[in-house]
């Protein structure tokens, strides 16, 4: 664990409630907007008082969300939106039995919960996100480093034997369980090496390497990878696992920024790493694919997607995630891939959806997290930030149950190559 990432596993990671005449005027017209929403919505809202809002929240089976100290939580939703929602769950002045349920609620109405006159005014309310987390040559390490350098031996925890931390691709997700998992996750990897067409003398590029699933991967196929990433902590053990499998001669491990790679490939593969980019600089990402791709290739990406009217409406805004999670992250649209593409000479030439799948992922994720708890703590990752990792891992399978968010596999090449 670096010591800044040992700077955020203390109880000093939520900041104080806000206070003063503005922070008092917004909670107060908080509190009114959430009653009348809550009132719409199929949850059960308990306050201390015993008063409770939701439809059919005294007679239907209802998720719960408990509010122990309300005044904190308007103050935090007041003034910091969707952020303070989440710092509140931190601090426990919030809490649910299953948070997943009332934030998959919440998720499915968000576009309703507020008024449009307010959505309006979300930039004026609101942060924008810091220019030191903006995915610059200078900042990018940085941002990686902010979650992926935490500890090899927490992900290790919650992660099953392929260490793989994207959406898995189970027979049937329907039926998805943690045995399958692993196999799920093989499958998924399979599926865009094929699509990228990596056999035996294929020059891949990979962006991201994760733990080193996909390199092993690939190089059991007779292929020879050269593999990036900014995080430490993945290369030392990506590079231990490259090595165990026997592949260390065709298999080349870097901490290098994408933007730095040079070279042809006939193939490149990216596993959700477009979202640690930023939107500002997804035509430089898509302009290297380009420059990279030898004739006749093929890129195979893994990508996070939302509507493209929320994109829009929410890219200029901090969030929770970027703040906590991710720092100058950013979910693009399959408008935006497209688009950004489209200034290149590469097309999407195929497009498969996983969304369910990552819900159950994510599902299997943050139960395994639950159950070795005591295991986290042992690590010295103190009870606020396991509750922050609880929020995070429900808070996006809850984007994915509602539909809110899909991740997508999508092919590029360039037509003119493939006729």
């Amino acid at each position: 664990m670096t010591r800044s990432c040992l700077d955020t596993v203390g109880t000093g990671l939520v900041p104080p409630v806000p206070t003063g005449l503005r922070a008092r005027l917004l909670a107060d017209g908080c509190a009114l907007l959430f009653r009348r929403a809550m009132s719409r919505l199929p949850v059960r809202v308990e306050y201390p008082d015993g008063t409770v809002f939701g439809i059919g929240a005294d007679t239907e089976p209802r998720p719960r969300m408990i509010l122990r100290h309300p005044d904190a939580f308007f103050a935090r939703v007041g003034t910091q939106g969707l952020i303070g929602f989440g710092e509140s769950y931190l601090a426990g002045e919030w809490t649910s039995p299953d948070p997943t349920a009332v934030l998959t609620v919440l998720a499915e109405s968000l576009p309703r919960l507020v008024p449009a006159p307010l959505q309006r005014l979300r930039f004026a309310l609101l942060p924008s996100p810091p220019a030191s987390e903006r995915g610059t040559a200078e900042n990018a390490r940085t941002n990686i480093e902010h979650h992926y350098d935490l500890s090899n031996e927490l992900f290790g925890l919650f992660l099953d034997e392929t260490m793989t931390y994207s959406a898995a691709l189970f027979e049937d997700s329907s039926t998805a369980c943690w045995e399958q998992l692993a196999e799920a996750q093989r499958r998924k990897v399979d599926r865009l090496l094929d699509d990228a067409g990596v056999r035996a003398g294929t020059r891949v590029l990979e962006i991201g390497s994760g733990w080193g699933e996909l390199c092993v991967r690939a190089a059991a196929r007779g292929a020879t990878v050269h593999s990036v990433t900014l995080s430490a902590r993945q290369l030392e053990l990506a590079r231990i696992r490259v090595a165990a499998a026997g592949y260390t001669d065709s298999v080349v491990l870097e901490l290098r920024d994408y933007r730095d790679v040079r070279g042809e490939y006939d193939a490149i593969v990216s596993v959700e790493m477009i979202e640690a980019v930023g939107y500002r600089y997804w035509p430089v990402y898509f302009d290297q694919l380009d420059a990279r791709l030898a004739p006749g290739g093929r890129v195979a990406l893994q990508a996070i997607t939302m509507p493209h009217n929320r994109m829009l409406a929410t890219r200029h805004t901090h969030t929770w995630i970027q703040k906590y999670i991710f720092p100058g992250g950013s979910l693009p649209s399959t408008r935006a891939i497209e688009s950004a593409a489209g200034r290149t000479r590469l097309r999407v030439r195929e497009r498969r959806c996983l969304g369910a799948h990552y819900a159950e992922t994510l599902r299997l994720w943050r139960e395994r997290f639950d159950n070795r708890a005591p295991e986290v703590a042992a690590l010295g990752f103190d009870a606020t930030f396991r509750r922050l990792w609880q929020f995070y891992l429900a808070y996006s399978e809850a984007g994915f149950r509602s539909r809110y968010l899909d991740v997508q596999q999508i092919v590029l090449d360039r037509p003119e190559e493939h006729p």
